[in-house]
């Protein structure tokens, strides 16, 4: 277990990379995601509480975007953790190729939808 001290040393680096960058996803943009995707983005469990995982992290650079963020449940979030999307699926051995080309052509959707 961390300590406390070094739990809020990572959430005020998190909070500090957060603020450097712009995340424009709306909450109607989040409503149309889960709703697509019908349960965890990864595994496709049906959670009710599933959360916001950027497909490239905030860590590495990425942000709360419609073209970067995918339902998941806390189990997966928690498991990628940072890492990048493609190698940590992969490592799960799961379809990478067809969660690409589903996120994609999901994104591309909501967007349409909202133009």
């Amino acid at each position: 277990m961390p300590s406390r001290s070094r739990t809020a040393t990572y959430a005020r680096r998190r909070k500090r990379r957060m603020a450097k960058v712009q995340h424009d996803l709306t909450d109607a943009q989040w409503l149309a995601l889960v709703a697509a995707w019908g349960g965890c983005a990864y595994c496709g469990a049906d959670d009710p509480h599933l959360q916001r995982d950027c497909v490239i992290p905030i860590l590495r650079g990425g942000r709360y975007t419609l073209a970067n963020v995918v339902p998941a449940c806390r189990s997966c979030n928690a498991s990628k953790c940072g890492s990048e999307v493609t190698t940590w699926m992969r490592r799960k051995k799961l379809d990478e190729p067809c969660f690409l080309l589903r996120q994609a052509t999901i994104a591309r959707a909501i967007a349409a939808a909202d133009a």
